[in-house]
């Protein structure tokens, strides 16, 4: 299906916009969404406790609107689950009360999916605002820059959502799987959606700027700001997101089974479990092997834990092969109690196995001793060196199957692009810009997301005084996606060598962008509605 025939005859789709006491940016959000290049829309306002906003709802006099006024302030979970109920879309996309979208923001997400039909999610790039909220109220657009641009990856995804939700566009019957908004949460309910909805489909990354996120540099009125300012209770929204387990089938995510053995349970092995639970992020299940009695001991709130009744005097051998029986996790891992927890313990062995070519492998974890063995491997293979060695200790079994035990090598690590992200970005302020430059290209080279990187590598550059390298690159990255940081660059560049006329209508092509490209940065006096 053309683009063209898309806007005229495609889906239905639902924009949802939760508001609360934003009366001076609603009309600002919601002209974009009217404005969209694309017809076919139900758009729905809730309000969530604040101040009635009908008298704007109602003067855009648009029948493809819907206002629910809530009296109470539920939370915006609430209010989202409240209009997805009422939705008819196909696919749903969001706008909170204070961004905007460009017009072609919903064209070119309904685009990509119904073009890419095995991807029943995409999401696209957004401009970074960075704004003076005036005396006023109205805000003042400093700079306009993408914070990030980062293609999919579902691993990381786990442990960070880097699919903004402003940019995001789903299919409505994903959430028939994955479930609704988690109306117990106070902070992250775009995450612990996106993390869910991973479970079920790739994302399609879109390379393109449809709109925009504000960012007051001098005040921070955002509820998910405010919220993250109890440590502890953002702590406990971070633990609850990364322990939810959606509904399987997960066709698109293996599960891990954690066998957790100890030979007695006393407050080294809870303290253990408690480190698990706050270190993994990876979805799994622990699996523990405990006699009957010993299950009043356990007092802790964790979730995702299933006890298998063993008797006393258990190896480690047979409580994982009590364990084998009940658990169903593509992968196993061993670990037993008092063995070291911390951040990546079981996430870099098990992304190291995951992208094996080998079936018959499996890796140490990192602290694993002979005294304190642990380890990941496929279940298969170590349901094979049970039944056919179950004589012999889990380590000789897998042996003598062929299960080769490695240790990872950095090379098999995981967020290998985030390690050289960090390391880069720790050169730059060191003020080592050359290096910095280097190591932004070879990320571009080998960990894609190459717009995002080339463009960090030609401002490297420049600052480093490779002017000849920076407008290469800056030159490059304009002809796919020019923004506004890399026009300037590129202005610069040019203007040092003197070609003034092209420098000018870089400059005017940035000013064009930071300018309001709809009515988005004008004050609200001059709209009219």
């Amino acid at each position: 299906m053309e683009r063209n025939d898309i806007k005229t005859n495609g889906p239905l789709v639902t924009v949802l916009m939760p508001t609360c006491n934003r009366h001076m940016f609603l009309p600002i959000a919601l002209e974009s969404a009217f404005k969209q290049d694309y017809p076919n829309l139900e758009i729905f306002v809730m309000n969530d406790g604040g101040e009635d906003v009908s008298d704007i709802v109602e003067s855009f006099h648009d029948p493809r609107i819907t206002y629910i006024n809530g009296s109470e302030n539920r939370g915006k979970a609430y209010r989202l689950n409240e209009a997805i109920s009422k939705s008819q879309g196909k696919y749903i996309c969001y706008l909170d009360d204070d961004d905007i979208f460009y017009p072609h923001h919903v064209s070119t997400l309904v685009n990509a999916l119904e073009a890419h039909p095995d991807c029943h999610a995409a999401y696209s790039d957004l401009y970074r605002v960075s704004c003076r909220v005036q005396a006023d109220g109205t805000r003042l657009a400093l700079s306009k820059t993408v914070e990030i641009s980062r293609d999919f990856d579902r691993f990381f995804m786990f442990y960070f959502n880097h699919a903004l939700h402003v940019s995001l566009m789903h299919r409505r019957d994903l959430l028939e799987k994955a479930g609704p908004y988690n109306e117990q949460l106070s902070v992250l309910i775009d995450w612990d959606l996106t993390k869910r909805l991973v479970f079920y489909t790739d994302f399609y990354h879109v390379h393109e700027i449809t709109g925009e996120f504000y960012a007051p540099v001098n005040k921070f009125d955002r509820i998910s700001v405010k919220q993250r300012r109890d440590k502890s209770d953002y702590a406990q929204n971070v633990m609850k997101i990364r322990t939810t387990r959606p509904a399987k089938p997960w066709p698109k995510v293996e599960d891990n089974s954690i066998i957790f053995t100890c030979d007695k349970f006393d407050q080294q092995a809870g303290t253990t479990m408690g480190l698990i639970w706050r270190h993994t992020f990876y979805p799994y299940e622990i699996y523990l092997p405990i006699p009957q009695n010993d299950l009043g001991k356990i007092t802790t709130q964790m979730p995702n834990i299933i006890s298998i009744p063993v008797s006393y005097g258990y190896s480690q051998q047979q409580q994982v092969d009590a364990v084998l029986e009940k658990c169903q996790g593509e992968y196993i891992t061993i670990v037993p109690r008092g063995f070291p927890i911390e951040e990546m313990w079981i996430e870099d062995p098990l992304y190291a196995l995951m992208n094996s070519d080998s079936k018959r492998h499996g890796f140490l974890l990192e602290q694993s001793t002979d005294e304190c063995w642990a380890a990941v491997i496929r279940r298969d293979i170590l349901k094979l060196a049970r039944k056919k060695f179950g004589h012999l200790s889990i380590r000789d079994s897998l042996t003598q199957v062929g299960c080769n035990l490695e240790r990872m090598r950095p090379e098999d690590i995981s967020f290998q692009f985030d390690q050289l992200y960090y390391e880069a970005r720790s050169h730059q302020e060191e003020g080592n810009w050359a290096l910095a430059a280097k190591i932004y290209e070879y990320i571009a080279a080998n960990h894609k997301n190459e717009l995002w990187m080339k463009g960090f590598a030609a401002s490297a550059y420049y600052r480093s005084g490779d002017y000849k390298k920076a407008l290469e690159l800056s030159r490059y990255v304009n002809g796919i996606k020019p923004t506004v940081d890399m026009l300037l660059l590129e202005a610069k560049l040019l203007h040092k060598q003197n070609e003034i006329d092209k420098a000018i209508e870089l400059l005017e092509r940035a000013e064009s962008i930071l300018e309001p490209r709809t009515i988005a940065w004008k004050k609200l006096n001059e709209v009219t509605i």
